[in-house]
């Protein structure tokens, strides 16, 4: 893609511009692709050599979402992430699901995080929606605006793939990006002064 615009005659503007609108692009398509897939984060790794990912899953589901496990989710695929980082990391590498049917990937995602508290055999463990490199990214850039919001009692919210939402003045509003959420801060001096510094 940066190939194919670099060859265009254009100004260097017309050039970002696209080169942004293209990365976008490459962006939502993976969150498309992994649209139906949990990420399980915190099992140790060869336990699924004696088990299976499967049962592993059906293990997790049966101890911390009793009322889940005889809904019958179907699974299209289950592996280990492959780990592009450090091949010499401690920590283990993410277990990734495709679940069959979108809902259920979100019933799964709702519980866990009304539990709170997810484990597998006593270790504690993460559940969480499998997004891109670039959209995680995008997510924990709101983490700090966030936290600032939720001390506010303000209900924030990260939405799909990654805007943030809360409540003012009894209306919700939700931002795509850093800029738009300036750009209505300079409207209304009280969220200005909350999120001062984080913009």
């Amino acid at each position: 893609i940066k190939d194919t615009i670099m060859e265009l005659p254009q100004t260097g503007q017309q050039t970002e511009n696209q080169m942004k609108k293209h990365e976008s692009n490459i962006r939502d398509l993976w969150d498309n692709i992994k649209w139906a897939n949990l990420c399980i984060i915190g099992i140790p790794e060869g336990v699924e050599k004696d088990k299976g990912m499967e049962n592993i899953f059906e293990e997790i589901i049966a101890g911390n979402f009793p009322n889940l496990k005889d809904t019958g989710f179907k699974i299209q695929e289950a592996q280990r992430a492959p780990n592009k980082l450090n091949p010499n990391k401690p920590t283990p590498r993410h277990i990734i699901i495709k679940m069959a049917k979108v809902k259920n990937k979100e019933r799964i995602l709702k519980a866990a995080r009304e539990k709170q508290n997810v484990t597998y055999k006593g270790t504690p463990i993460r559940i969480s929606a499998d997004f891109s490199t670039e959209t995680l990214q995008a997510r924990r850039e709101w983490q700090e605006i966030f936290k600032v919001l939720k001390g506010k009692n303000m209900q924030p919210r990260i939405l799909y793939p990654a805007r943030i939402s809360f409540k003012i003045e009894g209306e919700i509003k939700n931002f795509s990006n850093k800029q738009k959420l300036k750009e209505y801060i300079n409207t209304k001096p009280i969220l200005k002064e909350i999120l001062k510094g984080l913009l």
